[in-house]
């Protein structure tokens, strides 16, 4: 075969191809339009609407919550996620169906991995299906009870100390210290991971490089970068395609590291007579009471489960709540008061009660939750057809298979349902205001059974935190944080403001 018959057979290839992208993409434009629902527009060949994703002028909260205040006036909207229609839910009544009352329609997320491909993640609850979703499910909130938290806190305390120690140790004897929220909060929260989790040392307070450290491998992991991002792009939207490619969200460098980790850890405690009180004993006695030989491969993947609900998210709200502690020095304040009435009754000591009794702390929480979402949109899947009817009369035959978008950060900041909704005001969820709060518009922890597991964990870390740095120093605002607060386009799934919050620590006046 000569080389213009060669040429002319690709050729002829990519025209091909290209009328078929063409074809496929008039057949999905056309897709909601037959149905009568409200559609994106400027949806474009292969990529559908997400082109500000691919071009990184959009992270992808901000880019739904955009359709989302684009189109009030419906109860839900369609677009095209590449070349697969999504519904997008702009009612909260349309969003209780889908996550409770018709739950075993929706009861997948719609970020599927692959069990060959990705077989630590596969087995995670968020993207866990079936009859390996409930088992997991049921382990990790026995780990995550009223009794096992109580445990869990006391290894926290102990970060806590820590984190007061690195604060002391870098102010020295200056009057205040600048520093970055998120590493400051990182730090503690993979300590944190480290101690209650593993019984492991995380170094994070350390600045020294450590090689093979669980603080390296955990910054690997959630590291953004252009190829990280469009590999989650395209797994969300071709999981089959990406499955024969052998697309996986963990390198096979993490997934060596923590199998050996889990490893280590079995054979350290082999050899000890006295039980450890930590996330990774409880899940090794459960595996031993339901009479199994210790799996690996299950344990590292709770391990991996609670590395990433500990860390990431945490530090991330934990960033925005110091934001908003800083901004708005009267409630920093009255949350001061709170933390050293309530210490002064437990002893100068936080544990597990002293926790719970921090309610203006947990307005203050919830508040920068509702407008700083970490997981500011969560996608689930139509399992089953199902019929939705919208507030507006529009009524939606949805087919099996199709992505369903519930846009959390839109619904939580919508003034529909939020007075002033720009405004930090942690009234809003005082015992006498949160009953007016419309059911379905607050979701940073998402609802119905696929709740976050590790909610509880979740609040008494942050609240651990706060404590620690609350009760010995105040925070302002540094002028390197750029307000208002832009999040960063090129970071694809977590809200992390350009330049980072900045702020000045500086110890309290006695």
């Amino acid at each position: 075969m000569d080389i213009s018959t060669i040429l002319a057979v690709i050729l002829g290839g990519l025209i091909l191809l290209i009328l078929y992208f063409l074809w496929t993409h008039q057949n999905a434009k056309n897709y909601w339009k037959y149905r009568g629902i409200p559609q994106v527009p400027g949806s474009h060949p292969v990529v559908g609407n997400i082109l500000p994703l691919i071009r990184q002028t959009h992270n992808l909260i901000t880019l739904i919550t955009e359709f989302y205040e684009k189109n009030q006036k419906s109860s839900m909207v369609g677009m095209l996620h590449m070349m697969n229609p999504a519904l997008i839910l702009r009612d909260p009544e349309l969003v209780k169906t889908v996550m409770q009352v018709e739950f075993h329609n929706f009861n997948e997320n719609h970020f599927l991995v692959s069990m060959e491909n990705d077989p630590l993640f596969s087995k995670n609850p968020f993207f866990s299906t079936g009859e390996a979703w409930i088992a997991g499910r049921k382990r990790l909130t026995y780990a995550f009870s009223s009794m096992r938290l109580k445990i869990l806190v006391e290894s926290i305390r102990a970060v806590s100390h820590k984190l007061d120690a690195y604060i002391l140790k870098q102010l020295k004897d200056k009057n205040s210290l600048e520093v970055e929220l998120k590493d400051l909060f990182a730090r503690f929260t993979l300590e944190a991971v480290a101690n209650a989790g593993f019984g492991l040392e995380g170094f994070s307070f350390d600045d020294e490089k450590h090689p093979g450290s669980l603080k390296e491998m955990s910054a690997k992991i959630f590291q953004p970068s252009t190829l990280s991002n469009m590999k989650f792009i395209l797994m969300l939207a071709f999981p089959n395609f990406s499955k024969i490619l052998g697309f996986s969200l963990l390198p096979q460098e993490i997934d060596r590291y923590f199998r050996s980790l889990v490893k280590e850890i079995i054979k350290v405690r082999k050899g000890e007579t006295v039980p450890r009180n930590d996330f990774f004993q409880l899940m090794t006695d459960l595996e031993k009471t339901e009479g199994e030989e210790i799996d690996i491969e299950s344990m590292t993947a709770y391990v991996l489960s609670f590395l990433i609900d500990g860390y990431e998210t945490s530090s991330t709200t934990l960033s925005f709540v110091g934001f908003g502690l800083a901004k708005h020095p009267d409630a920093q304040e009255r949350a001061r008061e709170e933390v050293k009435s309530v210490l002064s009754n437990h002893n100068n000591t936080i544990n597990y009660d002293c926790l719970k009794e921090l309610t203006y702390m947990d307005q203050i929480i919830n508040e920068s939750m509702r407008l700083y979402p970490a997981a500011g949109v969560l996608s689930k899947t139509c399992t089953k057809d199902t019929q939705l009817k919208g507030f507006d009369g529009l009524i939606c035959d949805v087919e099996k298979g199709t992505q369903i978008i519930i846009p959390v950060k839109g619904l939580q900041n919508d003034p529909k349902y939020w007075k002033d909704p720009e405004i930090f005001d942690p009234e809003r969820f005082s015992k006498e205001n949160s009953k007016d709060i419309t059911k379905y518009t607050f979701l940073p922890f998402g609802e119905g059974p696929r709740q976050c597991v590790g909610m509880r964990m979740a609040q008494m870390q942050m609240k651990a935190a706060l404590t620690a740095v609350l009760d010995k120093y105040s925070l302002e605002l540094s002028p390197r944080t750029r307000l208002p607060l832009t999040i960063d386009p090129q970071q694809g799934i977590m809200p992390n403001p350009l330049g980072g919050i900045w702020v000045y620590i500086k110890p309290l006046r006695h």
